[in-house]
């Protein structure tokens, strides 16, 4: 009776979106959505909630993502894995830290690029200052106002030891590699976001444990935090097939030996599949080496997916530079299937974005176009980008599908995911759970700009007429 319920409000909901692509204005508080029981989902700018954030005390709209993960490991009794491009957030690491001292088993992976303190990190902030990379500048810059409590500029001993996770985690001696533990200089990137405890409850996604993926930057106040979201599943069935991966990744851990596998180093899976509740949700990893069938990798699953539409495809991607999805889409639009897309402003207009080709643009880049380019004729008009606070970008990597079916995880629809990076993606169809995605993208698409922009009409233009 319970779970005919949810789905009623879940119905209701989804008629309301067919008459309306934005739900209310920017800052409404609007009602929450039910929650799978075994599934649920959370947004960082959720309409529907409101937390204040813990280091700088705003008090701001969405979901509290930081305090999901934390919660999750303090109920941890036994076990804790945890396997992320980028831990930042001391909250998180001083969790791991007490439950580490407490006599739970903790474990975690990181990117190795990100594996510096900051004392570590000062040298590469001169290198970076010198060669002029705005964005190592920035990265440490971000990272000096995290840790720097009382505002003085500086990072004193005691300011570290509260604020640098890495620090923290090191002197705490919790187990830590990255991906160099296989003997090499690191994988393509350790991409994966995703945490496991006591081999039941998952929390995985597209954040970042970071500032900027959860509340905002630190030092620009007017951000809130790129746009991402967390899913928390309870399956002991699915948090072992996490655990294989992870195991993959760890080998020995710390001990010394060069037997960690990251990237195409790891052992062939095929797509998995468990039940949760009445779902089946499907998993894969990447990368997946380009020898072996496409249709076989993460993006050909996304494939299958995508040419099972009937209605309405929705897209909120960090980047899209795959082609044969495009090309899938194609079809199906010619089909009748709605397509909507938003891509991140810094990559939606690049010459090798996808976004392009659904617009009908074709941009060469030295007179040169892109091997498959195929634009769309006749294109659509629903592409474009979400209008977001200067400074924060929309990360994440979902799409949702007749309302019901969810394609999502830390797997950006690119070929350096298919093929080079550690990524996680997920599928599945159920419609509760597909309402909040549903909603997100409704948010975003409700105030986003659609369209080549005015400058990127006049570089096409330009380029028209240089490269005949």
């Amino acid at each position: 009776m319970k779970k005919r319920v949810l789905f009623l409000l879940v119905a209701l909901y989804l008629g309301a979106c067919q008459s309306s692509t934005s739900e209310s204005s920017p800052g409404t508080r609007i009602p929450p959505l039910p929650q799978d029981p075994l599934i649920q989902a959370y947004f960082n700018q959720s309409q529907a909630n409101e937390y204040t954030e813990p280091y700088r005390q705003q008090k701001r709209s969405g979901d509290n993502l930081e305090a999901l993960v934390v919660d999750t490991i303090n109920g941890a009794k036994f076990s804790i894995i945890l396997a992320v491009q980028e831990l930042r957030l001391p909250l998180v690491a001083e969790a791991l830290i007490k439950k580490h001292r407490a006599g739970v088993q903790v474990r975690v992976v990181i990117e190795n690029t990100y594996n510096q303190t900051w004392a570590e990190q000062q040298g590469n902030l001169q290198e970076a200052e010198t060669e002029g990379n705005e964005r190592e500048v920035s990265r440490g810059e971000e990272l000096l106002a995290l840790i720097d409590r009382n505002g003085d500029g500086q990072a004193s001993g005691a300011e570290i030891a509260q604020g640098d996770a890495i620090y923290m985690l090191r002197q705490a001696q919790v187990p830590l590699i990255d991906d160099r533990a296989d003997g090499s200089d690191g994988s393509g990137l350790m991409h994966h976001k995703f945490l496991v405890v006591d081999d039941r409850l998952v929390v995985t996604g597209s954040t970042n444990l970071t500032p900027s993926d959860t509340h905002g930057d630190f030092k620009a106040p007017e951000t809130r935090g790129n746009n991402n979201h967390w899913l928390r599943f309870d399956s002991p069935a699915l948090a072992q097939i996490f655990r294989q991966e992870f195991n993959l990744l760890w080998g020995d851990g710390s001990g010394g030996k060069t037997d960690s596998l990251f990237g195409v180093q790891k052992t062939k899976r095929p797509p998995q599949q468990v039940t949760i509740g009445s779902t089946i949700v499907t998993v894969n990893f990447s990368p997946q080496s380009n020898k072996d069938p496409w249709e076989k990798s993460s993006n050909g699953l996304i494939a299958q997916t995508l040419a099972q539409t009937s209605r309405q495809a929705d897209l909120a991607l960090f980047v899209f530079s795959e082609q044969r999805l495009a090309d899938v889409l194609q079809t199906r639009h010619s089909k009748g299937v709605q397509v909507r897309a938003l891509i991140d402003a810094g990559f939606a207009f690049r010459d090798y974005s996808e976004g392009l080709d659904l617009l009908g643009v074709t941009l060469p880049r030295n007179c040169k176009i892109e091997k498959g380019n195929n634009p769309w004729n006749p294109p659509i008009a629903s592409v474009g980008v979400g209008n977001l606070p200067k400074g924060d970008k929309l990360h994440h990597k979902f799409a949702v599908l007749d309302q019901q079916t969810v394609i999502t995880g830390s797997h950006n629809w690119s070929a350096a995911a298919n093929h080079t990076n550690d990524e996680t993606l997920l599928v599945f169809t159920n419609p509760i759970v597909a309402a909040h995605f549903q909603r997100e993208f409704d948010r975003l698409y409700g105030s986003a700009s659609l369209g080549l922009p005015t400058s990127l009409q006049s570089k096409v233009a330009q380029s028209s007429q240089a490269c005949p």
